[in-house]
């Protein structure tokens, strides 16, 4: 009777040891990440010259540079800088630097795709027809793309669009609207 019971003892000794309250844990802690990288664009500036806003007939194309900062899941900021100067329409260009918050939609981890949402402000400059003068906008950008994840430290964006709203510009709103791609890589 001794031996059966010490033999329960020591098999309920050795199941204990092997048990695990949870398998995965039920939260993450955030963790703070930075990516940085640069994209190519191409936008329909919504000015063909004489002060009005109207459709150019010519798209712009430029390069930029963008920076994710993520707080959390649901807690991040995007900045960018784009300068649209080729392809220029009488020598028209575009320049933006914006900021503001960025939303992922869902995450699907296995394929490495997130889809997101911003809402950018900040500054658009604008270089009027034939250089005669140039000027300075309040820029506002709504749009969205999606990331995708290719290794533990790059990230290819294969599209993001803007629409923008440039809302005190000189003869009513000037509507820029565009796309673009890139490369980024995960610093931390």
């Amino acid at each position: 009777m001794r031996r059966i019971a010490v033999f329960v003892f020591s098999c309920l000794i050795c199941a204990a040891a092997s048990l695990h309250a949870q398998v995965t844990p039920s939260a993450y802690r955030g963790q703070l990440s930075l990516t940085a990288g640069g994209m190519g664009s191409v936008f329909q500036p919504d000015y063909a010259g004489g002060g009005l806003p109207l459709s150019s007939p010519q798209r712009l194309f430029g390069a930029g540079v963008y920076v994710d900062l993520k707080f959390t899941r649901w807690i991040q900021v995007e900045g960018e800088a784009r300068w649209l100067r080729q392809n220029a329409y009488v020598d028209i260009t575009e320049d933006n630097y914006l900021i503001g918050p960025r939303v992922p939609i869902h995450e699907f981890k296995k394929l490495g795709i997130t889809p997101y949402g911003k809402a950018l402000f900040g500054l658009g400059k604008m270089n009027f027809e034939y250089n005669e003068a140039y000027g300075r906008f309040t820029d506002i950008a709504l749009g969205g793309g999606v990331d995708l994840k290719v290794s533990k430290h790059f990230v290819v964006r294969p599209f993001d669009f803007e629409y923008q709203l440039w809302p005190n510009w000189i003869n009513g709103t000037l509507k820029p609207y565009g796309a673009s791609a890139g490369i980024a890589y995960k610093i931390f």
